[in-house]
């Protein structure tokens, strides 16, 4: 696809003021390595993505297997998750800018809203899907409430956890760029939109690419630390046989 796109603009295929070529934009890319300013915007992305992510686990975990475990709060309550879950982040961008300002305050706040939603879902679904049998065969043996959820509910909502939280860390990085890119919080998201500002086309389209390949590592690191600890699931023994 490089290669396709190097000789698009080589060409003329596409404009080459505004589609230069890859190479060009390689070159670029390698430069902003030894920017100490390009340091700091990566670091400021991810410091709201890693905070709004954590904050997002923090609640929706507790709440999700609350919710996931009672009949009663299930009933009571999915209507109101199934109201705010569709709201676009984007739309409260006037709010948080009138509450916290153009400052992190207001990348985490959009972070976090955006990132709950997944987790709680797998979290209630994954509350709701425990074995019955298991949780039968705890009661029969009288196990104490917090043996209960240690034994048999943690594992069981586990593998949905570790989902839950690979599809937020892709939301909250979404939403971290698109903070800095609408509101103008500091991270790579401001950064292109000065690239883009200042006409320079080939930083812009370096910076883009480097929002991708932040996606993919952090999907990665997430998926390295998730393998040891569901080793014992069906998907990571079958991984291992292929």
């Amino acid at each position: 696809m490089l290669a396709v796109l190097e000789i698009a603009s080589r060409t003329g295929l596409l404009p080459i003021r505004w589609f230069p070529p890859m190479s060009d934009v390689l070159v670029r890319l390698v430069g902003q390595l030894g920017d100490g300013r390009f340091w700091t915007d990566l670091a400021q992305t991810l410091q709201g993505w890693a905070i709004g992510l954590l904050i997002a686990i923090l609640v929706s975990v507790p709440v999700g297997l609350a919710i996931g475990s009672s009949w009663w709060l299930y009933r009571a309550l999915r209507p109101v998750v199934e109201f705010l879950r569709p709201v676009p982040s984007v739309a409260l961008i006037p709010l948080a800018i009138l509450v916290y300002g153009s400052g992190i305050e207001t990348k985490v706040f959009l972070v976090a809203f955006a990132s709950l939603w997944p987790l709680l879902l797998q979290m209630i679904y994954g509350a709701r899907d425990v074995d019955p049998v298991a949780l039968d065969t705890a009661r029969s043996y009288r196990l104490r409430r917090g043996d209960t959820v240690a034994r048999v509910l943690i594992p069981s909502v586990l593998p949905y956890l570790a989902t839950g939280v690979r599809i937020s860390s892709s939301v909250a990085l979404v939403l971290a760029v698109t903070a800095e890119l609408v509101v103008g919080s500091p991270g790579i998201g401001r950064a292109i939109t000065e690239a883009q500002n200042g006409g320079d086309v080939e930083l812009m389209y370096a910076l883009i690419a480097v929002t991708g390949l932040l996606g993919w590592g952090l999907n990665a690191v997430l998926r390295r630390i998730e393998r040891p600890l569901l080793h014992w699931h069906a998907s990571h023994r079958l991984e291992e046989v292929a």
